[in-house]
Formats: structure tokens, C-alpha cells, sequence
């Protein structure tokens, strides 16, 4: 019955807001994240003796790249390779004339336009993009295999860093202004799949649409900040509810 009421609900909606968070590409080989630290989901110090949140912050970038790098690059390797699944490319199979599909995703593997998604806002950015810290050059990269770490911008000579939001770092606000743009427009429909939803501006959008009436649903194996707030709640994962949705949508 629920997959029934969503498939209705996606099939009279001309926009639709999906949220994605780790869970999702974790289908595709991937570690789920805690924040941008992707591979220290159980255990809180690295090697190194420094939290995690410390080494992967911007304050040391600024202070010790080789050591930020050596933990930036250990998540580039955990996406090497790694290709959208069928969540993803169910998720680009949205999108049809008469429909919008914004993807707000936390995920910084560049799996969604991989995919096929048109109108995705990466808040946390793509591990794939490098930016030099002091002049304009850039770099969108299939891998890290051929830099040398840290790596230095060849226009300029000074640090080179992903255009990732490391921790401490502010969101990007140019994305934040698009997903305004997309908020003021409405939903007809949310879909928060595969994330805990434990950053507010994640959790938000869904609490929102939630108390306005829009059509909400959760798609999670788990309990998260915000499944008690969505209409429905389809507990598995993200491959399979999509295949169930595309069946529903496709039987006469």
C-alpha cells in the first residue's frame, strides 16, 4: 500500500525534492560518512592520535596539509571507481518533460550527474574538483593516482585543495542560495533517502514540507531525526524501493 500511495504521489508531481545522504551510495561500495570523514564511522582518532574532525578540518589544511591530504585522499580512493547504482540512475529517470527533480545531496562522490541528474546542489561539494587556494586555476580530476600530496597548483605554486566543506568550513553559499531558490518554488513531493538527516539544513526541508502537507517519504532501513515527521516511511534500502516505485509507476 505505501509503495502504491508514493507512486501516485510521484506520478501527479511536477516538482520533486530528493534528499540523499551516504546510505545511498553505500550501494555502491561506498563507506557511509560520518560528515565529509566518510572512512572513521567507528572510531573517533586517526593514526595520528587527532580526531578526526580536527584532521579533516580547514584550520589543517592551513596548518599541516600533508596530514589533512593523507585523509582527503583516503576518501578520493574510497570513491575510485566506485559507479552510480541503480538508486542513482532511477533517481535520474525522474526527470521527464512536465516534472523537475532538484537533488540536494550530501555525498561528495559526483555519483548523481554521474548518473544522469540535471539539477543536483552538492552542499558538501565533489572530492572529484580541485581548486588552488590562492589563484583561479582548477582541475576536475577521475582520480588522484597521478598527484603528488599535497599537491601544488601548476599556475601558481601554492596549495592545491578539493572543493570539498571540510570541517569548520562554512557552506558554499552560492548553493545555499539555490536551494532557496528551489524552497521558494515548492515541492510537491519529498523523498529523503539514505541519510540520518542530522545536519538541520538537511533535516529542514523534509520538517517543512511535513508541517505545509506536502507528500513526504523516508526511505531508510533505519530510524532517523526525521521519521517521525514523514507521511510514509519505506524501510529498506534505496535500490530496492526504487525498483518497487518503477514497477508500480509501469504496471498498467
Amino acid at each position: 500500500m505505501s509503495i502504491a500511495r508514493v507512486a501516485a504521489w510521484l506520478d501527479a508531481a511536477r516538482r520533486v525534492l530528493v534528499i540523499t545522504g551516504a546510505g545511498l551510495s553505500a550501494e555502491s561500495g561506498l563507506p557511509t560518512y560520518r560528515g565529509v570523514g566518510g572512512l572513521y564511522q567507528d572510531r573517533n582518532a586517526t593514526e595520528e592520535g587527532v580526531p578526526i574532525e580536527v584532521a579533516l578540518s580547514g584550520q589543517m589544511l592551513l596548518d599541516n596539509p600533508d596530514l589533512c591530504w593523507r585523509h582527503i585522499a583516503r576518501i578520493e580512493a574510497a570513491c575510485r571507481g566506485a559507479l552510480p547504482n541503480s538508486a542513482h540512475r532511477a533517481i535520474a529517470r525522474l526527470e521527464r518533460p512536465g516534472r523537475e527533480v532538484c537533488v540536494l545531496t550530501q555525498n561528495v562522490d559526483g555519483l548523481h550527474a554521474a548518473a544522469g541528474s540535471t539539477r543536483v546542489i552538492d552542499l558538501h561539494g565533489d572530492v572529484h574538483k580541485l581548486a588552488c587556494t590562492r589563484c583561479a586555476w582548477r582541475l576536475t580530476t577521475p582520480d588522484y593516482a597521478h598527484l603528488t600530496l599535497p599537491p601544488a597548483c601548476p599556475a601558481c605554486g601554492h596549495l592545491v585543495r578539493p572543493e570539498v566543506v571540510l570541517f569548520g568550513e562554512q557552506l558554499p553559499l552560492d548553493k545555499l542560495w539555490t536551494l532557496r531558490q528551489e524552497l521558494r518554488q515548492g515541492f510537491d513531493l519529498v523523498l529523503s533517502v539514505g541519510t540520518t538527516s542530522v545536519f538541520p539544513y538537511i533535516a529542514q526541508p523534509v520538517l517543512d514540507a511535513a508541517r505545509q502537507g506536502t507528500p513526504t517519504v523516508e526511505i531508510n532501513p533505519g530510524d532517523t531525526e526525521v521519521s517521525h515527521a514523514v507521511a510514509v516511511r519505506l524501510r529498506t534500502g534505496a535500490a530496492l524501493a526504487f525498483q518497487a516505485l518503477e514497477d508500480a509507476l509501469n504496471t498498467p
